[in-house]
């Protein structure tokens, strides 16, 4: 995976080959461990999950600070609240 625009995170879940709504409970219990401001990096290949991860910053309020896609998995950089 090549590295995005965010180079540091402070931890990073592994979520490639799982579905919805997988991701975004792996995402969402590594964030519940997180210090506020801290990075957490998500690899996922569900399609869906560029969709999901949008839904679930507005909903929950972190930051989703970059998207990043090298081919079938895509990088997502949450800041938490």
């Amino acid at each position: 995976m090549s590295e995005g625009v965010v180079d540091k995170v402070d931890a990073e879940v592994d979520a490639r080959g799982l579905n919805c709504p997988l991701p975004i409970l792996k995402a969402k219990k590594a964030l519940s461990g997180m210090a506020s401001g801290q990075l957490l990096r998500v690899l996922a290949t569900d399609p869906g999950s560029v969709r999901d991860f949008q839904a679930f910053a507005r909903q929950t309020g972190n930051e989703l600070v970059e998207q990043r896609q090298d081919g079938d998995v895509v990088a997502h950089v949450m800041r938490r609240r």
